[in-house]
């Protein structure tokens, strides 16, 4: 259902918040406080998602429900979803506040005014995730959400299987993350890979061929990669500026580059994966 205005079903399951200080809606305060939510959403167990699209595709993907919090003029876009909920029994409210509760809430202007809490899942095991794929991207160092993101869009568009996050790498679960990503976070699976860079042994132990992208003068051309090392490739990426540390690439068994023109030295790691992964997805 895509009309604006609310049903009479779904109306009847809402429940109408005229403080921003209501304590039922803590799970959205401050969700622009970066360091704050970064923490917060794993200790609690959530993650916060943003717009109709991204809703339904982490319920798609099994991504228990945990709330919703709507602006009153967009209870019609959620409504079979949240009669779904009722009929089902979820354990997950459906909040409804005008803009003027909202937006000092959150911290920021809700463009599409449809907001949901959801339950995380377990973590996954790296070695679970070297055992049941076959194309994989390694991640080392990537603090950008937005970079994050555009890496999982680029993963799950292009046909890999995993990815692997140093610890470092940021939340794949934060809302801009999962934003940017278009939801396509819930579609890729992912672990981290520790201890780090001693842990990435395992990956080329479970028969990968670990290939870093660098723009490194003593790199092949992505495109001449041999193709033995393409039957089960591992694609490491570094993050922006930087790019990979030493003993990451030390770590590789090939390294690659794109290659560049009119003396640009390199591309945005989101770009470079997007390519990598054209290159080598299935």
């Amino acid at each position: 259902m895509t009309a604006e205005t609310p049903t009479t079903d779904a109306a009847t399951y809402t429940i109408s918040i005229s403080d921003p200080a209501d304590p039922r809606i803590a799970d959205y305060r401050s969700l622009t406080e970066l360091q704050l939510r970064s923490r917060l959403e794993p200790e609690r167990g959530l993650f916060i998602a943003e717009g109709e699209l991204v809703i339904r595709r982490a319920l798609a993907a099994g991504y228990r429900l945990r709330s919703l919090l709507l602006d009153e003029q967009r209870v019609g876009v959620l409504a079979d979803v949240i009669a779904q909920a009722h009929a089902e029994g979820w354990d997950a409210a459906t909040y409804v506040a005008d803009r003027t509760v909202v937006e000092p809430l959150t911290g920021f202007h809700v463009h599409r005014g449809i907001l949901a809490a959801f339950h995380r899942r377990p973590s996954l095991a790296a070695a679970q995730l070297l055992a049941s794929s076959q194309l994989l991207l390694v991640v080392e160092d990537v603090n950008n959400h937005t970079n994050l993101g555009v890496i999982f869009r680029s993963a799950a568009a292009l046909g890999m299987e995993g990815v692997l996050l140093s610890p470092s790498c940021v939340d794949p679960l934060y809302r801009r993350c999962v934003r940017v990503s278009m939801g396509e976070v819930f579609a890729v699976p992912y672990a981290r890979l520790e201890p780090w860079p001693a842990a990435l042994q395992q990956v080329t132990s479970a028969g990968f061929s670990l290939i870093a992208l660098t723009p490194r003068a003593d790199a092949v051309d992505l495109r001449v990669v041999p193709a033995r090392a393409r039957r089960k490739p591992a694609l490491l990426l570094g993050a922006e500026g930087p790019g990979l540390t030493t003993a990451a690439l030390d770590a590789a068994q090939y390294r690659a580059r794109i290659p560049m023109h009119h003396g640009v030295d390199s591309l945005n790691v989101g770009v470079a994966a997007a390519i990598a992964c054209y290159e080598f997805g299935s």
